[in-house]
C-alpha cells in the first residue's frame, strides 16, 4: 500500500485546507515531519488514519474530538485520502459529525458525518460507495488490514513499541490475537470444553442410571422378601455393598427373578382354583334370586287383579257418559250456529241504537220513518215471519243521499282549511324575515368597522414579530456565551481552590523531604555505630582456647568491649523507614506536580479574569440569553396573531360581499312572503261563513256526515242478522226432532269436550287391556307351583360374598407376584444394558477429556498453554525472528529477542513471554533490565519484525509507505545512528518512510522535511 496525497480541512489543529503530497517525498525515500510540541504533527497521522477507518490512533473518544476546535459554524470539516494497491488506485472523502447552521429558522443543526469512496479509473474518478457500510466493506476488500494492524504495521505510533516489548504474557495474547485473528482458536477450545462436559454429564447420567436401575431392582427384592439366603450364602450383599460390584449384583438379582417367577405361577395356580368356586356360588345366587323375584311378581299380579274387579261399576258409568257425549257430539254445530245469531241480532241492535242517538244529536232535521229495535227470541221465531217492517230500507237510502250531498260541499273547504293552518307558520315566517333583514343590515355594518382597525394592528404586529426574530436568532450564540461564561467563572473558583491545595501540597512535600533527611541520617548514624561495633560484636563470641575468627590466634588477652550494639535487624527497621520516607516523599512530589499542572490549566482557562469580573459575565451572559429565550418564545405567538390578522382582512373581503349577497336575498324574501300572507288571508275569509274558523265549519259537518252514515249501516246490519237468526231457528228444531233429545238443553249437558271423550276412552281400554295382561302373568305363575312362603336370600348371598372375597384376594396376590417378576426383569433387562454401554462410553470420555484438557491447558500440558497461545507462540517465533535481524546490526552483535515458553508462576498460562540474549554476558535477561535507548532499539526492531509478518499473514501485501512516531529524543548520538542507519534501509524497494521527530540532528541529516507550525492566529499549516 502507498499514501499518494492528504488534504485535511477543520480538523484537529488544522482550520484551513492543508495538502500533503507524498509522492513529493519517494525520490528521497524517508521525510521528517517536524514541528514544536504541540503544533499538530501526530494530527497527519491521526488524519490518515480518520479517513482510511473513521476513527484515531491516539484516543477513542468519537468524531465531536475530530473537529478542529478553531472551525466556525459555518466551516467545513474534511478529510481526503489517496491511496493505491494492488487493486488500483482509490479515494476517501470523510467528514465528522458536527454543528452547522440551519437552512431555515436560524441556529445550529447537526451535520451527519459522511463518507465516499472514488476508484481513479480512464483518468478520471468515479464513485464506488457513499454509505460508511459500503465504504467500510470496500476498504476491507482493498486495504486487506484491520485496524489494528494498520496501526501496528504502518502507523506505528507513540508507544507502541516499548508497549509490545514489555508487556506481560496475557497483554501481549491479546494484541496479537486482534493482529492475526486467532479467536477461532479460542472457539475450537471452548467447543471442546463443552464436548467434555456434555461427555461428562452423559456418562454419569448413564452410571447414575444404571445405578438407580439396579438399586430399583433390590429394592423389589426386599420388599417381595426374595432375598432368602441369598446374602448368607455369600452370593449377594443387599443394596449399598460395593463388594461384589455390579456384576455381582446383577447376579443375584437374576437369581432373585427366578424365584420370583416361581411364586407368580403358585399364585395363578390359587387365582383359578378360588375363581371356580366362585363361579359355583354366584350360580346358587342368582337361581335364588329368581325364585324370589317370580314369587313377589305372583303377589303382585294377584292384588292387581282384585283391584281392577272393584272398579268395574265406575267403568260401566263411563261407557254410557261416552255414548251419550258422541250422540250430542252431531247437534254441536246447529246449536252453536243458532246461538252465534241470537248474540249477533242483540249486538246489532244496541250499535243501531247508540247510531240513532248519535245523530238525533246532530239536530239535523230529516223525515224518515226507522223501525223498532227489538230483540229475538230463536225459540219463538217464526220462519215464515217476513222480518222488518217496509219503512226500513227507506231510511237507510234518505240516509245514504244527504251524506252524499254534505260531502261534495264540503271538499271545497278543505282547501281553505289547509291555507288557514299554515297562518300562524307564516307570521312566523314573516317575522323571521324581517328579523334576517335587520340582521344583515347589522353584520354589514360591524364588517365595515372592523376593517377600520385592521390596518395598525398589522403594523404594529409586524414591527414587534422583527423585534423579537432579532433577539431570537442569537439564542445559539448567546448559549456559548453563557457556557463559556461559566468555564472561566469555574475556573477562577478552581485556580482558587488550586492554590491553596498547592500551598499545602508544597507543605506536605516540605514535611515529607524533611523526614527523610531526618530517616537518611538516623539510617547513616546506625550504620556507623553498627561498623564501630563489629569488634565488639565479634569479641562476645570469643572462647578461650578456640581460634578467632578475624586472626585465628587461640588466645584473647584483650577483647573489645561491645558497648553501642546496634543489630542488623535496627539497620533494616531503619532502611524501612527511609524507604517509606522515600516513597512519602514521591508521592507528595507528584502531587505538588498534578496540583501545578491543574493550576495552570486552570489559569489559562479563566484567561485573567477576576471572581467579579466572571460573575458579573456570567449574569449579563445569561440576562442575555434569557432575553433571547423568551423572544423566541414569543415570537411564534406574535407571528401567529400577525397571520391571523392578515388572514381576516382577506375574510373581511369575502365577507363584505357576502354581506351584501344576504342583505339582498333577505328583503327578497320579506316582499314574497307578505304577498303570498294576503293571497291566504282573502280565501279563508270567504270560506269561513258563520263559523269562526274554516277547521270549525269542516269538522260541524264531517261529524252530521260520519253520524247518517253509521247509522245507515247500523239499520242495514240488524236487518242481516235478523234473517239470519231465524234460518238458524229453523234448522235447530229440525234436528232436535230427529235426535233422542227432547231439548237444547239436554243436548248441551251430554256434549263433553273431544279430550273429556279421549279420556273416557282410553280409561276404558286401559283397564281392559291390564284386566288381561294381569290375568296372564298369573297364569304363568300359578303354574309353576311356587311355594307361599317368602325365600330367604341371606344365606346364599353371604356364601357367594364369601367366595368373592376369596378369589379378589387370590387376584391381588397373583397380579403383585407377576408384576413384581416383571418389574424385577425389565429393571435388571435395562440395567445390564445400560451397564454394557457405559463401559463404551466411558472409553470415549476419556478420549475426549484428555484432549480437551490439552488444548486447553490443563492436566498434562506441562507449560499451561492452550491451542490459541500454541499458535500465537508460533506466531511470535517468526516474530523474533524477523525482528532479529535487525536487532543484530542495530546492536553490533550484542543482543538477540528470544521467544520464551517457561512456565510462569503462580499456575499463570505459558508461551508468549520474551527476554533479551546479551552475547557479552552469555545470559538472557527481562527486557525490562534493557536501558532507554537499548529498549528503543529492541522494540524498533520488534515493531518492524511484527509488521513484517503481519502483512505476511494478510496476504503478503506490499507496504510502500511506513510512519514512526516515537520518541528519537531519548537517544544519544551513537543509539540515534544507529536507528538512522536502520530507518535508511527501510527505503529500499522504493518504500517510503515518514518520521516524527523534533529533534536537530534529525532534522539536518534528513533535508526532506514536513514542517507544522501555528500560525499567529491561532490554527496550524504545513510547509513542505
Amino acid at each position: 500500500m502507498r499514501l499518494h496525497r492528504l488534504e485535511i480541512e477543520g480538523f484537529g489543529p488544522f482550520l484551513d485546507r492543508q495538502i500533503v503530497d507524498f509522492d513529493g517525498f519517494a525520490d528521497d525515500g524517508i521525510f521528517l515531519i517536524a514541528g514544536r510540541t504541540g503544533a499538530g504533527k501526530s494530527s497527519i497521522l491521526d488524519a490518515v488514519c480518520f479517513g482510511l477507518y473513521g476513527g484515531v490512533p491516539r484516543y477513542e473518544s468519537g468524531d465531536k474530538r475530530l473537529r478542529s476546535d478553531y472551525c466556525a459554524p459555518e466551516d467545513l470539516s474534511e478529510v481526503v485520502v489517496e491511496f493505491s494497491t494492488t487493486a488500483g488506485r482509490f479515494r476517501v472523502t470523510r467528514s465528522p459529525e458536527y454543528q452547522r447552521p440551519a437552512k431555515r429558522g436560524g441556529g445550529l443543526t447537526k451535520q451527519a458525518s459522511a463518507v465516499a469512496l472514488d476508484e481513479w479509473i480512464d483518468d478520471a474518478w468515479v464513485g464506488r460507495a457513499a454509505r460508511a457500510v459500503d465504504v467500510g466493506n470496500e476498504l476491507d476488500e482493498i486495504l486487506q488490514l484491520s485496524r489494528e494492524q494498520f496501526l501496528q504495521v504502518i502507523l506505528l505510533a507513540q508507544n507502541r513499541f516499548a508497549r509490545f516489548l514489555l508487556a506481560d504474557s496475557k497483554e501481549r495474547q491479546a494484541l496479537l490475537r486482534r493482529l492475526f485473528g486467532t479467536e477461532r482458536f479460542d472457539d475450537v477450545q471452548s467447543r471442546f470444553d463443552e464436548r467434555r462436559r456434555a461427555a461428562e454429564n452423559a456418562l454419569a447420567g448413564r452410571l447414575a442410571t444404571v445405578s438407580a436401575r439396579v438399586e430399583e431392582a433390590e429394592r423389589v427384592v426386599t420388599a417381595a422378601a426374595l432375598w432368602g439366603d441369598l446374602a448368607v450364602e455369600g452370593e449377594l450383599a443387599p443394596a449399598g455393598s460395593g463388594s461384589g460390584g455390579t456384576e455381582a449384583r446383577l447376579e443375584a438379582l437374576r437369581l432373585a427373578l427366578t424365584r420370583a417367577e416361581y411364586q407368580a405361577e403358585r399364585r395363578v395356580a390359587e387365582q383359578d382354583d378360588a375363581e371356580k368356586r366362585l363361579a359355583k356360588a354366584d350360580a346358587a345366587l342368582v337361581a335364588a334370586r329368581e325364585e324370589k323375584k317370580a314369587q313377589q311378581e305372583r303377589d303382585r299380579a294377584r292384588a292387581a287383579l282384585e283391584a281392577l274387579d272393584a272398579e268395574e261399576p265406575q267403568i260401566v258409568d263411563a261407557r254410557h257418559a261416552l255414548e251419550r257425549a258422541r250422540a250430542a257430539e252431531a247437534l254441536r254445530a246447529t246449536i252453536t250456529a243458532t246461538t252465534r245469531a241470537q248474540e249477533a241480532l242483540v249486538g246489532a241492535a244496541v250499535a243501531a241504537q247508540a247510531a240513532r242517538s248519535s245523530w238525533s244529536a246532530t239536530g239535523v232535521d230529516l223525515a224518515i220513518g226507522l223501525v223498532d229495535l227489538n230483540a229475538v227470541d230463536p225459540d219463538a221465531v217464526d220462519p215464515d215471519e217476513t222480518g222488518a217492517s217496509a219503512a226500513e230500507p227507506g231510511a237507510v237510502a234518505a240516509l245514504e243521499t244527504w251524506a252524499s250531498d254534505r260531502i261534495r260541499e264540503s271538499g271545497a273547504w278543505a282547501r281553505a282549511a289547509e291555507q288557514e293552518a299554515t297562518i300562524p307558520a307564516l307570521m312566523a315566517e314573516l317575522a323571521a324575515a324581517e328579523r334576517e333583514v335587520t340582521a344583515a343590515s347589522e353584520r354589514f355594518e360591524t364588517g365595515e368597522a372592523e376593517r377600520l382597525t385592521l390596518p395598525s394592528l398589522v403594523a404594529e404586529l409586524t414591527t414587534q414579530r422583527d423585534d423579537a426574530r432579532r433577539l431570537a436568532d442569537r439564542v445559539d450564540d448567546l448559549a456559548l456565551a453563557v457556557e463559556s461564561a461559566r468555564v472561566r467563572r469555574d475556573a477562577v473558583a478552581e485556580q482558587e481552590r488550586l492554590s491553596d491545595e498547592l500551598a499545602a501540597a508544597e507543605r506536605r512535600l516540605a514535611d515529607a523531604s524533611t523526614a527523610l533527611a531526618a530517616a537518611q541520617n538516623d539510617l547513616a548514624d546506625l550504620r556507623r555505630r553498627r561498623l564501630d561495633g563489629f569488634a565488639g560484636e565479634l569479641a562476645t563470641a570469643l572462647v578461650e582456647g578456640e581460634p578467632c575468627a578475624v586472626c585465628g590466634s587461640t588466645s584473647h588477652p584483650a577483647p573489645a568491649a561491645h558497648t553501642d550494639p546496634v543489630s542488623a535487624d535496627d539497620i533494616e527497621s531503619a532502611e524501612a523507614v527511609r524507604d517509606a520516607s522515600t516513597r512519602a516523599e514521591r508521592v507528595a512530589g507528584e502531587q505538588v506536580s498534578a496540583v501545578r499542572a491543574e493550576r495552570a490549566a486552570a489559569l489559562a482557562r479563566a484567561e485573567e479574569r477576576t471572581v467579579e469580573t466572571a460573575d458579573a459575565e456570567v449574569k449579563a451572559a445569561a440576562a442575555a440569553h434569557a432575553d433571547a429565550i423568551t423572544a423566541a418564545e414569543a415570537l411564534a405567538s406574535v407571528e401567529a396573531r400577525l397571520t391571523a390578522a392578515n388572514e381576516r382582512i382577506s375574510a373581511l373581503d369575502e365577507e363584505r360581499a357576502e354581506s351584501t349577497r344576504a342583505l339582498a336575498a333577505a328583503r327578497e324574501a320579506l316582499a314574497l312572503i307578505e304577498q303570498r300572507s294576503r293571497e291566504i288571508q282573502a280565501l279563508v275569509a270567504d270560506a269561513r261563513g258563520p263559523f269562526d274558523t274554516v277547521a270549525q265549519r269542516l269538522a260541524a259537518t264531517t261529524e252530521q256526515i260520519t253520524a247518517a252514515q253509521k247509522l245507515a249501516e247500523a239499520l242495514a246490519e240488524h236487518s242481516r242478522r235478523a234473517a239470519t237468526l231465524r234460518e238458524a231457528a229453523a234448522e235447530q228444531q229440525s234436528a232436535l226432532a230427529a235426535s233422542d233429545f227432547d231439548d237444547a238443553t239436554a243436548v248441551q249437558q251430554a256434549l263433553h269436550s273431544s279430550a273429556e271423550q279421549a279420556a273416557l276412552d282410553a280409561r276404558i281400554t286401559a283397564h281392559s287391556a291390564q284386566r288381561a295382561k294381569e290375568k296372564a302373568t298369573l297364569l304363568d305363575l300359578e303354574l309353576r307351583t311356587l311355594c307361599e312362603e317368602p325365600i330367604d336370600l341371606a344365606p346364599v348371598e353371604q356364601s357367594a360374598a364369601d367366595a368373592r372375597s376369596e378369589w379378589k384376594t387370590t387376584v391381588d396376590a397373583a397380579n403383585r407376584a407377576q408384576s413384581t417378576a416383571e418389574q424385577l426383569a425389565r429393571l435388571i433387562e435395562s440395567a445390564a444394558a445400560e451397564h454394557g454401554r457405559s463401559a463404551e462410553q466411558q472409553a470415549e470420555y476419556e478420549v475426549i477429556r484428555s484432549l480437551a484438557d490439552t488444548i486447553a491447558g490443563r492436566a498434562g500440558n506441562t507449560h499451561k498453554m492452550t491451542l490459541e497461545t500454541f499458535v500465537l507462540a508460533a506466531e511470535l517465533e517468526e516474530i523474533v525472528q524477523a525482528a532479529n535481524r535487525r536487532l543484530s546490526d542495530m546492536s553490533t552483535g550484542r543482543y538477540q529477542l528470544q521467544h520464551s515458553d517457561a512456565l510462569a508462576a503462580r499456575g499463570a498460562a505459558s508461551g508468549l513471554g520474551i527476554v533479551v540474549f546479551d552475547a557479552f554476558t552469555g545470559q538472557a535477561r527481562p527486557a525490562q533490565s534493557l536501558s532507554g535507548g537499548e529498549t528503543f532499539l529492541s522494540s524498533l526492531a520488534l515493531a518492524l519484525g511484527l509488521a513484517e509478518v503481519v502483512t505476511a499473514r494478510a496476504g503478503g501485501i506490499q507496504l510502500d509507505t511506513l510512519f514512526i512516531d516515537e520518541g528519537f529524543g531519548s537517544l544519544d548520538a551513537d543509539t540515534l545512528d544507529i536507528a538512522m542507519r536502520t530507518l535508511d534501509e527501510l527505503r529500499s524497494g522504493g518504500r517510503t518512510v515518514g518520521i516524527i521527530s523534533h529533534v536537530e540532528s534529525m532534522q539536518e541529516q534528513i533535508p526532506a522535511q514536513l514542517v507544522v507550525e501555528q500560525t499567529e492566529s491561532g490554527p496550524s499549516r504545513i510547509r513542505s
